[in-house]
């Protein structure tokens, strides 16, 4: 059963329960641990989940189509920001935290048992999204409830280090998501495990659930929130109090564009578009990368309680300026040297065999798809589409309008198809072909079908990867304490959690839409870190100017 702390005087300060710190930082950590592993067990799985769900389309098309799926995940976070803001400003944190976790354990455990497009046609990928969208609604709302529950439980100069263990979450749940794949790829074997064992960790977060269930009912309530509701003193309308009065909405601006924004960049740059981009661009093997992730990740993960126990003694503001700088100056060096070390075959066929697409402008379009309604179908975006995905850098020779695109590589040139008209089985067929032809044409320039293993640098490659982790966990480790401690009680849990979701969900989530879409428009394979560099810029700026330090600031205020 759920117990509440005694509510302490309205006169005395509150005291920090010292004998439950320990208890509060393992049953928070674990179970947000988890609700990360849920959510990004879906990225991990993208490659596979886009053969059993989008099986219609070309296998390029199909993972765009995964990969918009997986974002949809991200969008809808601000709303569960939202709703569960409400609930745990208005109610209380502790009933919250079961909530969100309830409806996150469900959500993915059903991904288990949901059959695939062959078996149940176009239900299925609706399904798969559904189940996304409640993922996307119940970590809206279990992350700043966790934040903000251990934050008020801290001593005030030894918040960043407590909320510290909450930022390691994230990427423990990556980590457990990857090394689930790859224990049940290794046990099964990548045959069965792409026929039907890439539902088992899928099926794993009913134990998850049932673990976190517990140990969240023996929490007690966060005493801030006990002192606030002994003395009256909670909101009635927390969404009104905290985004339609200036004095607080200005405050959620600034943390949105001087924090969060650049912090979801500099996250899924270092800890997704990475991995997916030594895997789709650069061709290495999947097991291979898991493998490097999953080191790179238990290697980096520890730094965030680091750098929030160091921002309890120089402040947040300087260590998450350090990260972000760094980030805008050192990713496209940082991709080039992965090309180099990974796939040095491909890093030489780039430089020594021109790729031109001939085509009309007109009929090249901006391939951004949030929302996967678009159908790019004429010939110039479907070979923009198919030489983005190939890593192919190649530049731009305009045809004469209405021509059908073109590709020369070296003295070969391959001939396109429009798609304007034709049925997406048909789309499907000539697009295939059209590939096959051009990576006949590829295998002759010198590009590799495949990394070779045997020239691949593992060391330089998990260095690299280790200095992404590490940027990571200098602008997350101390951003929760930032955060809590930029609102007051009465309305904190809604108004971080907002700022914080669009940031992730959005400047964060959409990352890999718009990085292929920029891939595909331009032809260069980094151009795709445009996005991240100029957020990271940005924010890097907005924080310098209008992000006050706020360490060992009083989190106990009233309002």
């Amino acid at each position: 059963m759920y117990r509440d702390t005694a509510a302490p005087a309205a006169d005395q300060p509150i005291q920090p329960i010292a004998q439950s710190h320990r208890k509060v930082i393992l049953a928070t950590s674990l179970g947000t641990a988890f609700e990360w592993y849920d959510f990004y067990l879906y990225g991990t799985l993208a490659p596979i989940l886009a053969k059993q769900f989008f099986s219609n389309l070309a296998p390029a098309t199909a993972l765009v189509f995964a990969l918009l799926a997986f974002a949809v995940g991200f969008v809808v976070r601000p709303l569960g920001a939202l709703v569960f803001g409400r609930m745990g400003d208005l109610v209380g944190r502790k009933y919250t935290l079961l909530i969100t976790i309830l409806v996150m354990g469900l959500s993915t455990s059903v991904v288990a048992i949901v059959p695939s497009l062959a078996e149940i046609g176009m239900a299925a990928p609706v399904i798969l999204i559904a189940l996304r969208l409640m993922q996307g609604l119940a970590l809206g709302g279990e992350y700043g409830c966790a934040v903000v529950y251990v934050a008020e439980h801290a001593p005030p100069d030894r918040r960043g280090a407590y909320t510290g263990w909450i930022q390691t979450t994230a990427s423990l749940g990556l980590l457990l998501s990857v090394l689930v794949v790859m224990g049940t790829r290794a046990v099964l074997g990548e045959a069965e495990f792409a026929d039907w064992g890439w539902r088992l960790p899928f099926l794993l977060s009913l134990v998850l659930l049932v673990g976190s269930i517990y140990v969240r009912m023996h929490l007690d309530e966060s005493p801030v929130f006990t002192r606030m509701r002994a003395m009256g003193k909670l909101s009635r309308a927390p969404l009104t109090e905290a985004f339609a009065r200036w004095g607080n909405l200005k405050v959620v601006l600034v943390a949105l564009l001087g924090l969060t924004g650049g912090q979801a960049v500099v996250w899924y740059t270092g800890q997704f578009y990475a991995q997916f981009f030594l895997v789709e661009t650069l061709k290495v093997q999947a097991s291979t990368v898991s493998g490097l992730v999953a080191l790179s990740l238990a290697i980096g993960a520890p730094f965030c309680l680091f750098f929030g126990m160091l921002s309890d003694r120089i402040g947040r503001k300087p260590i998450i300026l350090t990260g972000f700088l760094l980030a805008a100056l050192t990713y496209f060096p940082v991709f080039h040297a992965l090309t180099h070390a990974a796939n040095p075959e491909l890093a030489a066929a780039q430089a020594a065999s021109a790729v031109v697409v001939v085509a009309d402008p007109r009929e090249c379009t901006f391939q951004f798809n949030p929302l996967a309604v678009a159908r790019f179908t004429s010939s110039c975006d479907l070979v923009k589409q198919t030489l983005a995905q190939a890593a192919v850098h190649h530049r731009n020779q305009v045809a004469a309008s209405g021509a059908i695109a073109q590709v020369r590589v070296g003295d070969i040139t391959v001939e396109a198809f429009s798609g304007q008209g034709l049925s997406r089985a048909e789309i499907r067929r000539h697009t295939i072909a059209f590939e096959d032809a051009l990576g006949r044409a590829l295998v002759q320039a010198g590009y590799p079908a495949q990394a070779n293993m045997e020239r691949f640098n593992t060391p330089v490659v998990l260095a690299l990867l280790v200095y992404l982790a590490l940027l990571v966990a200098m602008v997350y480790g101390p951003l929760a304490a930032l955060l809590v401690e930029m609102f007051p009680t009465r309305i904190r849990y809604t108004s971080m959690s907002l700022p914080y979701h669009i940031g992730n969900g959005w400047f964060g989530g959409l990352l890999p839409v718009i990085a292929f879409a920029t891939v595909a428009q331009t032809g260069n394979m980094y151009n795709g870190l445009w996005y991240p560099v100029l957020v990271a810029g940005m924010t890097c700026v907005f924080c310098m100017v209008f992000v006050r330090d706020t360490k060992n600031g009083d989190i106990y205020a009233e309002d």
